[in-house]
């Protein structure tokens, strides 16, 4: 990997270097590490984790300790009407319970009687319990148990949109390969080209071939050049695509090297690369699979929030008490003789809101929970799917192998045949053309195959060779 890292970099630094360069192989496993590690796709995936954790952090500060400070005065016509000063320290708990402390000063001309208080203040310490609605689910229970939920979420779907990713360069790798392969097999028929050019012409001289066949020798010749070309631009083309993947650390594009070529036996190494040699469809846990994971913490999180609904239709308990004592210093001055004590209770006739919010969360889980199985069917399906395409695409692929062969031979003695005056220039070039077109084919074959192990690889959301 180090290696390509260096490359790359040269390619920016060495535009005026005109020298014939050694060609260099990236393999698909190099390729596709260095997209997960530098492509900023990738790294936006991680964000989502990150927005989760910080939803996280948000919900857990709904338990904070908290520090309240009231201070309120009216001065008027050289009258201190009042003066009250009230100071807490509240610490809120997982369950609807919530611990207090509390000093108090006031005084003033006007002061309400009842906010008279001893001279130093008075100290209070104490506890509110919320007895029906909101003792063993609450808001903020909820919010920091669906928090937890998403941080779980998050973690598949950034795996997932990782795998899209690098199925994504895997797509641009395997084209890249195609117009590669495609452009060998063109130079390669246009040196045979050149061979039959020189040696129709020579025979021309020596008067062993008539004018024609020069005239269809130096057409072939051009076809053969022209189809070079044509393969040359589609390779360049999508060299440039391939590049689109290609970052480096400091989030800066990079051009492919002109010297940089696929390992033309990719598929030879695509298992091991996407870790899928060892893939079975009967083994396969469907339950197990990132987006089925995701469901799952979603429906966890719909759950909470019916909970949360269910526990809305109880009534509203909520009790307060405080006991009171005008000095700190002296714990056992906290006794049952002065205290500060206080019920609120609270219930809607009709519940009508309470009860539409309960049946819409209940509508909202059981979509969910229809959505969970059809995906679950949707992946079975396809990769059941993918394993039979597979399948034909080996059959297909050793069919093919035949074929070229059988043609390779045909090509060879009508070649010799022409070559010892036996055979005609139009007999060899329609053999070596049957031959370049189940070539061709072979190459576009092993392509689709190549793009359907990236398909499995998506679907289930393996993991890459390291």
């Amino acid at each position: 990997m180090k290696k390509y890292i260096l490359i790359t970099f040269l390619s920016i630094s060495s535009m005026g270097f005109t020298q014939d360069k050694v060609e260099s192989v990236m393999t698909l496993s190099e390729y596709l590490g260095y997209v997960k590690n530098y492509h900023p796709i990738v790294k936006q995936a991680n964000l989502v984790i990150n927005k989760s954790e910080a939803k996280l952090l948000k919900a857990r500060g709904a338990f904070d300790p908290k520090i309240e400070v009231d201070f309120d005065k009216k001065q008027f016509k050289e009258k201190e009407y009042y003066n009250k000063l009230n100071a807490a320290f509240k610490i809120p708990t997982y369950y609807g319970i919530e611990f207090k402390a509390n000093f108090e000063n006031n005084e003033g001309v006007y002061l309400n009687p009842e906010a008279s208080v001893p001279t130093d203040g008075l100290y209070s310490a104490g506890v509110a319990v919320s007895l029906l609605k909101g003792l063993l689910i609450n808001k903020r229970m909820a919010s920091l148990k669906q928090a937890k939920f998403f941080i779980n979420q998050a973690k598949e779907e950034q795996q997932i949109l990782v795998n899209e990713i690098l199925y994504n360069a895997s797509i641009s790798y395997f084209n890249w390969l195609k117009t590669y392969n495609e452009k060998r097999v063109y130079q390669e028929f246009l040196k045979n080209a050149e061979i039959r050019f020189k040696a129709t012409k020579r025979a021309f001289f020596e008067g062993e071939k008539p004018a024609i066949d020069t005239t269809e020798a130096k057409i072939n010749l051009n076809t053969r050049k022209l189809n070079v070309e044509k393969s040359r631009i589609k390779f360049v083309k999508s060299s440039l695509e391939l590049s689109n993947f290609l970052w480096l650390k400091n989030n800066t594009p990079v051009e492919l090297q002109d010297n940089i070529i696929p390992e033309t036996k990719t598929v030879n190494t695509i298992n091991s690369t996407f870790k899928i040699a060892l893939f079975n469809t009967a083994n396969f846990d469907i339950n197990k699979h990132p987006k089925i994971k995701s469901l799952g913490f979603k429906i966890e999180s719909l759950t909470i929030d019916k909970n949360l609904k269910l526990n809305n239709l109880l009534p509203k308990l909520d009790v307060q008490y405080n006991f009171l004592t005008q000095n700190r210093n002296q714990f056992n001055s906290l006794n049952t003789q002065n205290y500060k004590a206080g019920i609120n209770f609270k219930l809607p006739l009709f519940l009508r809101k309470e009860r539409g919010d309960l049946k819409l969360a209940k509508i909202k889980l059981s979509d969910q929970k229809f959505e969970n199985e059809v995906v679950k069917i949707s992946i079975k399906n396809k990769i059941n799917a993918i394993q039979q395409e597979l399948d034909s695409y080996i059959l297909q692929n050793t069919l093919t192998e035949n074929i070229v062969a059988d043609y390779t031979t045909l090509l060879k003695a009508e070649d010799r045949k022409f070559f010892l005056g036996e055979s005609s220039l139009f007999l060899v070039n329609y053999r070596e053309v049957k031959l370049i077109e189940t070539r061709l084919k072979a190459i576009d074959l092993e392509n689709s195959f190549l793009k359907t192990k990236a398909n499995l690889f998506k679907t289930v959301v393996l993991t890459i060779a390291e």
